[in-house]
């Protein structure tokens, strides 16, 4: 099933794109789709990432994704 991932902070600065369009069935599924094809750099960022699916925080790996989902790849942010 295709999905829009789109990346921020340091997700973005590690896959070198904003957007990109996947299938996949799951989170894990995409999510382990997303560490093979981006390498070291990502797998680095992933663990500490949150994940927004259309619009909706989810921790859930095995949760399935509609198709045309929308998947924020959001790593922790720091500011003040």
């Amino acid at each position: 099933m295709p999905v829009t991932v789109r990346y921020f902070a340091g997700a973005r600065a590690a896959v070198g794109v904003d957007t990109e369009t996947r299938e996949a069935g799951t989170l894990a599924e995409l999510v382990g789709q997303l560490a093979d094809a981006h390498g070291e750099r990502l797998e680095r960022v992933l663990p500490a990432c949150s994940f927004l699916i259309d619009g909706t925080s989810t921790r859930d790996r095995a949760l399935v994704l509609a198709p045309g989902s929308v998947v924020d790849v959001l790593p922790p942010f720091a500011g003040g």
